[in-house]
């Protein structure tokens, strides 16, 4: 396969995705949002890799959803269905992630924000260095959180924890992350991808149809609801988009560095 923002390494039953755009900091464009859909649909029907690994590079796994495309979901010369095929990409990625049968875990170093880190919440486990962050800044940009995000945080964080973290945009270091169980193992600084390597290693020693049916189980349990909750989620980015303090907002947030 061939790919112009991924890269791609399947050895011994295991996959390593790379995001590849580190001149705009991994940030999620529609190309590379629907590159990453098509890399899951593939490894999806792969009997032969067990363990999917998604990284980043040393500085960073993703700023988020690239703003450039923010404008595409308020553009009222668009039909409707159109604004609304855009605004569902997200939330798409991370289903198609989501329901990978194969083991999926995310190796952050730097930073997972926004997007970035709502992709990470769509994988199984998240290994983050100790010198980095995470944050969900789309409120203070004026376009509520959607893909999907909010059941998964409430899922594994609780309602009250789901809020602050929805609502107040904090940056969440690593150590804080771990206690909360936003994130599941930290690494040393530069470590996060030996320590998933590590983890897949551990899992592919294990009989792999059980590994499967195992997950599916954990994930009918866990993600009953979630479809119900954020069916209409591109709906409510698209209408939010359109309003005068969210564009401007968003053009802040591209004027600073």
């Amino acid at each position: 396969m061939d790919f112009e923002h991924l890269q791609l390494e399947i050895a011994d039953r295991l996959a390593v995705v790379r995001l590849n755009r580190p001149a705009v900091r991994h940030a999620l464009s529609q190309a590379l949002m629907r590159e990453l859909i098509h890399v899951a649909s593939s490894l999806a029907e792969r009997a032969d890799v067990d363990v999917v690994i998604l990284t980043g590079d040393d500085t960073c796994f993703s700023a988020g959803a690239d703003l450039r495309d923010a404008r595409d979901w308020a553009d009222a010369a668009q039909p409707l269905v159109q604004r609304r095929l855009t605004a569902s990409l997200g939330y798409r990625l991370c289903k198609a992630w989501e329901e990978l049968p194969q083991v999926t875990l995310v190796a952050i170093e730097g930073y997972a924000v926004g997007g970035g880190l709502a992709l990470s919440l769509a994988c199984d486990w998240r290994v983050l260095a100790d010198d980095a962050f995470v944050s969900l800044p789309e409120i203070a940009l004026g376009i509520p959180l959607t893909w999907g995000t909010i059941p998964r945080l409430v899922n594994l964080l609780g309602p009250a924890r789901a809020k602050r973290l929805t609502i107040l945009c904090e940056r969440i270091g690593a150590a804080e992350a771990l206690a909360m169980g936003l994130v599941d193992h930290t690494a040393p600084r530069g470590g996060a991808l030996a320590k998933a390597r590590q983890l897949a290693a551990r899992t592919l020693a294990m009989p792999a149809a059980a590994v499967r049916m195992s997950k599916e189980t954990a994930n009918a349990v866990a993600t009953a609801l979630n479809h119900a909750a954020g069916h209409m989620a591109h709906d409510q980015i698209a209408l939010a988009a359109m309003s005068d303090e969210s564009r401007a907002a968003r053009e802040a947030a591209l004027k600073r560095p």
